[in-house]
């Protein structure tokens, strides 16, 4: 999916949810806690984009020599 347009479905959710709190506020403590987990998610994709991973994988080396390849039988 494009990341601009994932962008825009996610700021509009945000903006859906934040609205249907404020027209209908959440009855108790851990209904509205549970509207903040998918709000605050859909906001930091919305700001910040679909964004993979910052650090870069490390590549893997060679893979490790047998102990037998480097000491040969005598």
């Amino acid at each position: 999916m494009n990341p601009i347009l994932l962008r825009v479905v996610c700021g509009l959710l945000f903006t859906a949810l934040v609205l249907g709190v404020v027209v209908h506020p959440p009855d108790n403590l851990t209904q509205g806690l549970g509207m903040l987990l998918p709000a605050s998610m859909f906001l930091g994709v919305a700001l910040k984009g679909p964004r993979r991973s910052l650090i870069p994988k490390k590549k893997k080396g060679p893979p490790p020599v047998a102990a037998q390849d480097v000491f040969p039988p005598t």
